[in-house]
């Protein structure tokens, strides 16, 4: 078996995401936003700017909780 999985060393470069979350397209929905602060309990290389790896994200502390959880309920089986 090989070692733990390591993130690319490389930057992910993405295109800075719209005010309008409405309108964003999905790979960018979630990325570079103005709140965004690297979680510094992961691997430096994890540091892309995408709100799964921001200090805040899905706590009571991030200022876009409820535009995360209105996601999680349109994935609900009904």
């Amino acid at each position: 078996m090989k070692g733990p999985f390591r993130p690319p060393t490389h930057a992910v470069v993405a295109p800075r995401a719209p005010a309008h979350a409405a309108e964003e397209p999905e790979e960018t929905r979630f990325y570079d936003r103005e709140c965004y602060e690297f979680n510094r309990q992961l691997e430096p290389a994890w540091n892309d700017r995408y709100c799964e790896h921001c200090r805040h994200y899905l706590t009571a502390r991030c200022p876009h909780i409820d535009e995360f959880l209105d996601d999680v309920e349109d994935l609900s089986p009904e």
